[in-house]
């Protein structure tokens, strides 16, 4: 495996294509796109648009590759404390999206971004917005590397204090303390869809 490395916009697709493997059967995703025809389709469009706004942005893709083949085998996407407003390519790209996903998945994400809102940690920080690993990787410490690189860049931002996360999956909440995270929030989404707020201080 390679060290964590900062990726450029080029390795977009690969940054995709490990999060839309890892976070197939997420409970967020599966909640958001609802029964849809093309779930497969639709996923990879919601990972590509999460994905974008960071680009967008200027702020930070995570990625582990395999030393073999430079594939990606585990990525994660990162915001900076005081990040600008979305430019103009965000919104098009956002309007699309929903264009093509429809109002009720739109609306549906705006309820699990309603119950996350309070999580909000008033300090200036760095937030972890998503983490995946390939199947291929799991247990072989990839996402504790990322984990860790996330940890140091807030240790080396003088802007930021820590690093806040979410998660919807219940078995990631021991793993998260474990790590240094406290609960700062939890909200019911949806029956059987629960989301926790964490923050780590550095």
């Amino acid at each position: 495996m390679s060290g964590v490395l900062q990726l450029e916009p080029t390795r977009v697709p690969d940054v995709v294509d490990v999060l839309h493997e890892s976070f197939f059967d997420y409970p967020v995703m599966r909640y958001v796109l609802g029964e849809c025809a093309d779930y497969d389709g639709d996923l990879r469009t919601l990972v590509h648009f999460f994905v974008m706004a960071r680009v967008f942005r200027g702020e930070v893709l995570l990625g582990v590759s395999s030393d073999a083949h430079e594939r990606l085998v585990g990525a994660a996407l990162v915001s900076r404390p005081g990040g600008a407003d979305a430019p103009s390519e965000l919104l098009r790209l956002r309007d699309e999206v929903w264009a093509k996903l429809g109002t009720d998945a739109r609306d549906r994400y705006g309820a699990f971004s309603a119950a996350c809102a309070p999580f909000q940690v008033a300090t200036p920080h760095l937030h972890l917005n998503m983490i995946g690993v390939r199947r291929v990787a799991k247990g072989t410490g990839v996402g504790r590397r990322l984990i860790d690189s996330v940890h140091e860049l807030s240790r080396t931002d003088l802007r930021s204090a820590g690093v806040s996360l979410t998660t919807e999956d219940p078995a990631n909440v021991a793993l998260y303390r474990h790590c240094g995270y406290e609960v700062v929030g939890e909200a019911l989404v949806a029956p059987g869809l629960t989301t926790w707020g964490f923050f780590r201080p550095d």
